[in-house]
């Protein structure tokens, strides 16, 4: 039942919007920075290892244990759109997760990775868990992400995502045991692309 659980709450039909956010693909697709499958899924896994979601799955896990870190996880979005993403998320995820648990006690605008552990630990959701199925579920969105700005088909993004399991496999089990000592990496492309797609025209997605 906890595996369920976890399944239902990163699942595409979950009240979070992944599906309209993009992360800042949407600006690196119109400008021919990313046009295939191989360079999607090199941005995907740049971020997973190195960028904004191993961030988040680090914040994740010492929420998980209980940590005050709604203030460093708002200090870590490094663009409006970001920080609007995650906030919202945060919020929109709280409100549907409580039909499982009670809600832990978080401030109003805890980002989406900070109330996933508080609500993981809540229903009693191992953080490797937590972990590996919170970067698979940002790496499907950004494989449909993909797949509405025509950058690849159907079959394109199941191979990106068979080629990415190794990596958030491998990374799940990092952040799980991971401290704060462990925030940190380098991944400034993808976080220009959020920022440029701020004055992005005729844009599909909010991020």
């Amino acid at each position: 039942m906890i595996e369920l659980t976890l399944l239902s709450w990163l699942s595409p039909v979950f009240p979070t919007g992944g599906y309209a956010y993009s992360g800042g693909l949407e600006a690196a697709v119109a400008e021919g920075r990313v046009d295939g499958p191989e360079p999607l899924a090199r941005r995907i896994g740049c971020v997973i290892g190195q960028g904004a979601l191993w961030n988040d799955a680090v914040l994740a896990v010492a929420a998980w244990r209980g940590e005050d870190v709604c203030d460093l996880a708002i200090a870590l979005a490094g663009s409006k759109e970001r920080l609007r993403e995650t906030v919202d998320q945060g919020r929109a995820f709280r409100g549907a997760a409580a039909y499982w648990v009670n809600p832990p006690d978080l401030q109003e605008d805890a980002p989406f990775p900070v109330t996933l552990g508080a609500f993981s630990a809540a229903a009693g959701i191992a953080p490797l868990s937590m972990c590996a199925t919170f970067l698979h579920a940002w790496a499907s969105a950004q494989a449909q992400a993909a797949i509405r700005l025509s950058v690849t088909g159907q079959d394109g993004a199941a191979r990106v995502l068979a080629a990415l399991q190794p990596l958030i496999a491998e990374t799940a089990a990092r952040a799980a045991d991971s401290t704060l000592d462990a925030l940190g990496g380098f991944a400034p492309g993808p976080e220009i692309d959020s920022l440029r797609h701020e004055t992005l025209d005729g844009r599909l997605f909010l991020s």
